[in-house]
């Protein structure tokens, strides 16, 4: 769809031809060098991309979770005996677009973008209907369309090369990982939230509660909190939803079905001292349940209350099985799996009691679980899916008590999934009462993108402290970047993953459990009766059983995982204190985790010819762990683990290697070059900035048609780089230029953190930068034949502009692309039937109407880039405008080295004008030194100093944090290139032609353009539209709205004893309104238009009526108050002479 460049080749060469990167020569001779450490990492981002977390999770979701959600409802019940349904195997098409006239063809991304399409697939269900218990039906029924993730197996786009995406107009380097709902592009954020279906121990929150244990049970679409409490007085209570009243814990373990007093005692535990303390509950729940029925009654009549007895038992029954802890199951079978959790919580809150135990750190990653994508569709999904199952329960009922046995096909109303799913997906409100789900993806550049895909929210409220939440912890180390969080109220609450962290999909639980069972571990009850000794085996929070020989157990799983005999998901760790020995094994889904490689005996497992391997081709990642080279720990087993950081350190004493330090990083903060040189806060904002900054977003940007967007024209990559820069792409889609910086104070126009630009450099093309607006409009049908008419309005219709504005029209009312257009000129001519119609009839002749166009911003201008004209599924007519405007850096316009040093242009100095060295070498940038010594952003010293290095011997600088090109070698370098080893130079001034008296510090840094622009801010306003309601001026710039004068202000008037000033501006400027009092009654007279006066409603026309002027507020506020019923009199003063009416 484009022209060939002829120079295409030659480019293409260019790029392909790296350029020398100049790295530093520490870690040279040791095994693995950092060259070769860090060929694991490419392998890594290689083998599955950034995003690889998201495209994991929606393909197990699509493959795994959707027929498991099918399987929970397989079969409709219905009223009448012998009349059901049986749902089958669910399967999903691919992506495709049913067009008006009922036609289908293949979606692809970028057509469902143009035309405000859902990118989604069908999904069809075989369905078997019976009716006498035998079957009379059997389809493979359309029950609605599944939005697809870009990218994943289910994509159009999968298995695509680089070429046939170009010709798809793709960005082959988009990472994918989002979904297309009407057109936007839409990503569901991953969620944190503590472990479900694991106990927590904690002290108890009220003086009558000592300790507390609490359990979230997520299963069968239900998600309860199940908590036991131990009171002052030794009674344990166990609390769940369903039941309003605390139970004591031994009725429950009845209800379940453990009778007597011995297999309770035992469930809990087989210490003497654990055993004393469930004393107090045992003797008490005696007097209130002694069977297994009386325990079930005790707790129907808290649920069925006033039934008979045989009904609260049947209730009692149905409240345990599908309410309480549901993730175990919700049938007959696992009530006394039920019981044993119960009993491990109280065994556990004892333990708190006596000091065994400590509360458990609820900020530990090992305690947390990331909700991905999968995760919350699956979530959305299973709500609907019910909804819509309910529904042909119903709809079968109907047609049978009609004495008709439907088509299948007519049962199911295929909409209720399409619309719920995609509208939880274009507003991001979910179920459960959660907004934000989903939002609009970042595309200012590459790293937002990147960021936007990677980020891990919390649920916590955003207006308490929560200052343990926010706070870094150590766990989070190489799983969540230790830089990247926003500033303000989300600090520490949002996150990002580090570079290296992964998100478990999960693992059948019932065939670890097996496998544990078969490698000698005993379960719990049997080993209770026996008096087995030995460590507490718990999988996934739930204790299983005891096994002899843990260290054995521990050593044999993680000896498989390395051989690959089991899932390399399952993590196991060894937890040993004073009073605890427990092996923890964990197989479930959503734990975060990070790659380390093994350390046998005091030596790597990684040896040269792996790395061989590795850079030939012949192995990729999963080589590595299929291998037993490199393994997966989550937060609990890397507390088994001591990891040495560098390949010098003395290897007899450590498990595990880093792969490389600075992976804790994120996408985003590994592109900050010598990161470790910089006080952490710069760290921080430069985080937030670089997401700002402008670049190439997409290399398909001239086809795609978004709300907004920029595009820095001319963007450089970066002469001083990282390592990780290279893996995230960031080479590919720079977001900035390389500038020559001086510090120095020059003029004084750079004080506060300003910076002065070189006028010359901007007039040659620096940081020039282009906006782009898109405008749209559909052509509507209504009811009763009317519809929008995309044309030039003629001057009858209501609203029209004038000539001019409609003066680059073309015959279609459409603009032509490279117009220039300025604000209020319109851009798509549409004309609208009148908006009330029937109203209008009467008054109105019928052809009236209304001008509809899309006109331009006010206060933008720009030229027309293109015009999309396309027609939605629908059948309504489709028309995008996308417009583009040149942005020169001006005054006020902000700029950012990536050290967190932002500032906005203060002043542009020609280049004449501007300081110069011995070699004629004139500063693009100048900045203010005092921006250093308190912020001691030492980091954009070294890169200043490698900038100029690099730029003198033509090649790239390694300035990776913790193994960058080092002060001393830049030093050296400098040396041997001919310059001082300080970086500073001598320099002239361009106004005065003096030598400046101090030695300047110049060199090269890379600076970033950020969206925050004086032309996107600049308001001012003398008059404007006022608020209907309150006759005030509207508020914010889109609205023409006033500059608020609010309390501060006032008082400040006020003190002044500027009186006037103040009347002027809060009354004749704002909302000044002559309102008519009566001076008798002091209360607000009525026009009478028939006589010409106001009148009094107390005292008619012996009332004298004074004209008072006040703001319309206050007299909105009286008439207020008079609604509430109190009488508020206006007594006037003694100039009312004058002002009598």
């Amino acid at each position: 769809m484009g022209v060939d460049n002829p120079n295409t080749e030659r480019n293409r060469a260019l790029d392909s031809a790296p350029i020398p990167v100049l790295r530093s020569r520490r870690l040279r001779g040791v095994f693995p060098s950092t060259d070769e450490r860090w060929a694991l990492v490419d392998a890594f981002i290689r083998e599955g991309g950034l995003v690889k977390h998201q495209l994991d999770s929606f393909n197990d979701f699509v493959e795994k979770k959707l027929q498991e959600i099918v399987s929970e409802n397989s079969i409709i019940e219905t009223e009448v005996k012998g009349l059901y349904i049986k749902l089958e195997r669910i399967e999903v098409g691919r992506p495709r677009v049913r067009e008006a006239d009922a036609s289908e063809h293949v979606l692809y991304p970028m057509e469902a973008r143009l035309r405000n399409l859902t990118y989604a697939a069908p999904l069809y269900l075989t369905m078997s209907l019976y009716v006498n218990d035998e079957e009379v039906d059997r389809q493979k029924v359309y029950i609605g369309d599944l939005p697809i993730m870009v990218r994943s197996k289910y994509c159009n786009l999968h298995g695509l090369k680089r070429q046939e995406l170009i010709s798809k107009l793709e960005d082959p380097d988009d990472p994918g990982g989002y979904f297309i709902i009407n057109g936007s592009e839409r990503v569901i954020v991953s969620q944190e939230d503590l472990a479900p279906d694991k106990p927590f121990y904690d002290k108890g929150d009220k003086a009558s509660i000592t300790h507390v244990a609490k359990v979230i049970s997520i299963g069968a679409g239900y998600k309860t909190t199940v908590t036991v409490e131990r009171h002052k007085d030794g009674i344990i209570y166990v609390i769940f939803p369903a039941i309003a009243t605390r139970i004591p814990f031994p009725i429950v373990m009845r209800a379940l079905g453990l009778e007597t007093d011995e297999d309770i005692v035992l469930a809990v535990s087989d210490d003497p001292d654990i055993q004393n303390e469930l004393l107090p509950s045992l003797q008490f729940s005696m007097q209130l349940a002694n069977t297994v029925d009386d325990a079930l009654d005790f707790i129907g009549s808290k649920v069925a209350i006033g039934q008979p007895r045989d009904v609260r038992i049947e209730r009692a029954r149905q409240v345990l099985d599908r309410y309480f802890l549901p993730h175990l199951g919700t049938t007959e079978e696992v009530r006394v799996k039920k019981a044993l959790m119960i009993g491990q919580m109280v065994k556990g809150v004892i333990e708190m009691y006596l000091g065994r135990r400590q509360p458990d750190d609820k900020d530990h990653v090992g305690n947390k679980r990331v909700r991905l994508v999968g995760d919350l569709i699956a979530q959305l999904f299973r709500t609907v899916f019910r909804q819509v199952m309910q529904d042909v329960r119903q709809q079968l009922e109907r047609h049978y008590s009609r004495g008709k046995i439907p088509s299948l096909v007519t049962l199911v109303r295929a909409d209720i999934i399409t619309e719920r799913i995609r509208h939880a997906l274009a507003t991001g409100n979910w179920i459960g009462g959660r907004t934000g789900v989903s939002q609009m993806l970042d595309r200012t550049n590459i790293l937002s993108t990147l960021s936007h895909l990677r980020r891990v929210v919390s649920n916590l409220s955003r207006t308490q402290p929560h200052f343990e939440a926010r706070d870094l912890h150590p766990t989070q180390w190489g799983r969540l970047c230790a830089i990247e969080t926003p500033e303000g109220q989300n600090c520490g609450l949002v996150k990002n993953l580090a570079l290296l962290s992964t998100i478990t999909v999960g693992v059948n639980e019932e065939e670890v459990e097996k496998m544990l069972y078969d490698l000698g571990v005993v379960p719990i009850l049997k080993a209770r009766k026996e008096g087995t000794k030995g460590s507490e085996v718990y999988l996934n929070g739930r204790l299983i059983g005891i096994h002899g020989e843990p260290d054995k157990l521990v050593s044999i799983i993680r000896e498989m995982r390395r051989r690959g005999q089991i899932s390399h998901e399952i993590n196991i760790a060894r937890i040993r204190s004073e009073h605890l020995d427990e092996v923890r094994v964990n197989c479930d889904g959503g734990r975060l985790r990070r790659p380390l490689l093994i350390i046998d005996n005091g030596k790597l497992r990684l040896k040269p010819e792996h790395i061989e391997k590795l850079v030939k081709g012949e192995w990729s990642w999963s080589d590595l762990i299929s291998n037993g080279i490199i393994e997966f720990l989550d937060g609990e087993e890397e507390e088994n683990a001591l990891v040495a950081i560098n390949p010098e350190e003395d290897m007899s004493k450590y498990t595990h290697m880093e792969i490389v330090p600075s992976v804790m990083l994120g996408a985003v903060a590994s592109i900050i070059p010598y990161a470790e040189h910089n006080q952490s806060p710069r760290n921080i904002y430069e985080a937030a900035m670089a997401k700002q900054s402008l670049g190439f977003p997409a290399a398909n940007y001239r086809f795609r048609m978004d709300s907004r967007g920029h595009l820095l024209i001319y963007p450089e990559r970066p002469l001083v780089i990282t390592r990780g820069m290279e893996l995230n792409g960031y080479l590919r889609r720079p977001t900035g230029q390389n500038a020559i910086v001086a510090l120095l104070t020059y003029t004084g126009y750079n004080m506060e953190d300003a910076v002065i630009l070189n006028k010359s450099s901007i007039e040659r093309g620096m940081f020039r930068s282009v906006f782009f607006r898109t405008y749209e409009t559909e052509q509507m049908r209504y009811p009763g034949g009317e519809e929008d008419r995309i044309e030039i309005p003629s001057a009858e219709v209501r609203g029209y502009k004038g000539p001019e504005a409609y003066a680059h029209l073309d015959e279609d009312g459409i603009v032509s692309p490279e117009v220039f257009v300025s604000g209020g000129e319109v851009l798509i001519g549409k004309t609208s039937p009148p908006r009330f119609y029937g109203v209008y009839a009467e008054t109105v002749v019928s052809s009236a109407r209304r001008d509809s166009s899309i006109t331009v911003r006010r206060g933008e201008k720009g030229i027309v880039d293109s015009v999309v004209i396309t027609e939605t599924n629908e059948g309504y007519k489709l028309v995008k405008v996308k417009v583009r405007e040149l942005r020169i850096p001006e005054l006020g316009d902000k700029f950012a080295s990536r050290h967190g040093q932002k500032g906005v242009m203060g002043m542009m100095i020609p280049m004449q004008d501007m300081p110069f060295t011995e070699d004629g070498i004139t500063p693009d940038v100048i900045v203010n030194p005092h921006a250093l010594p308190s912020r001691m952003t030492v980091g954009q010293l070294l890169e200043s100093m490698a900038g100029k290095v690099a730029a003198l011997r033509g090649l790239m600088i390694d300035a990776t944090p913790f193994e960058g090109v080092t002060e001393e070698e830049l030093r050296d370098l400098l040396i041997r290139s001919g310059f001082r080893w300080d970086g500073k130079e001598i320099m002239y001034s361009g106004l005065m032609g003096r030598k400046l008296e101090a030695d300047i510090f110049i060199g090269v840094v890379y600076y970033q353009k950020l969206h925050h622009m004086v032309a996107d801010k600049i308001h001012a306003r003398a008059r404007g539209p006022v608020q209907i309601l309150t006759r005030q001026p509207t508020e914010g710039r889109s609205r023409e709205g006033g500059l608020r004068l609010g309390e501060m202000e006032r008082d400040v008037l006020i003190a002044h004893g500027a009186a006037a000033l103040l009347r002027e501006r809060l009354v004749e400027s704002s909302d000044r309104y002559v309102m008519y009092i009566c001076e008798e009654c002091g209360m607000i007279a009525w026009y009478d238009s028939n006589r010409g006066k106001p009148v009094c409603p107390i005292h008619g026309d012996k009332g004298r009526i004074a004209r008072v002027v006040v703001p319309y507020a206050f007299k909105l506020m009286l008439q207020e108050l008079m609604s509430l019923g109190i009488y508020p009199k206006i007594e006037l003063g003694d100039l009312i002479e004058e002002r009598r009416v």
